[in-house]
């Protein structure tokens, strides 16, 4: 066979190969962007409900931390 011969049939299999992998690919966003269209119809996201206000135990909590760390700095300095 002559090179210029093996150079075609290698770039026909080569531009086969890559068109099969795209085709596949395309059809697979296409699908996976249908399924989720169909699921986001059947089965929708219930409303996301408003988290209690947690304001007073957070501040209380800061409160405990900052005895804490400085608490924790007194006695690093006291033996530094």
């Amino acid at each position: 066979m002559p090179d210029s011969q093996l150079i075609s049939e290698g770039l026909s299999l080569m531009a086969l190969g890559m068109g099969f992998v795209f085709v596949f690919l395309s059809v697979l966003v296409v699908t996976t962007t249908l399924m989720s269209k169909v699921i986001g119809r059947f089965f929708p996201e219930p409303p996301a409900s408003p988290a209690p206000a947690r304001r007073s135990a957070a501040a209380a909590d800061e409160d405990e931390l900052k005895v804490v760390i400085s608490a924790a700095l007194h006695r690093f300095r006291k033996r530094h």
